[in-house]
């Protein structure tokens, strides 16, 4: 492996990871303080969150460092998730800047160890001599 194709992906896995934790992060304060007129309904958001966090955290860390092809689909679904949260104006939170940041990670996240998933024909000969 080249040392950029190392940084490439070193990078895309730590993006997905953060997201991952960023949501897990959320699910948690969910859970433990609900700041809202309705607790019940958060707490349940809060804990959907953490299973996905911790879903997300395990695939990315384990799956995905691991080059395994099925988790690379798998966490398409983060930008998936998030594109439709901020097209439909979905929460968490009135802002939405934490939903651009989180389909530009995921994407990055995704596309740039993509050789890595889906090596060229050539590289898949020369390692299977």
């Amino acid at each position: 492996m080249t040392q950029r194709a190392s940084v490439l992906f070193k990078t895309g896995w730590i993006s997905l990871a953060i997201i991952g934790v960023a949501i897990l992060v959320f699910g948690l304060v969910a859970t433990v303080v609900p700041t809202s007129s309705d607790p019940p309904y958060l707490r349940a958001i809060g804990v959907a969150s953490i299973g996905m966090g911790m879903f997300g955290l395990l695939i990315t860390t384990i799956a995905y460092r691991r080059r395994e092809r099925w988790a690379w689909f798998a966490l398409w679904y983060y930008p998936v998730f998030w594109t439709a949260h901020l097209v439909g104006g979905l929460p968490p939170g009135k802002e939405h800047f934490h939903q651009i940041v989180f389909i530009v990670l995921s994407l990055a996240g995704l596309l740039l160890p993509v050789r890595e998933f889906f090596p060229r024909r050539e590289a898949r000969e020369h390692t299977t001599l």
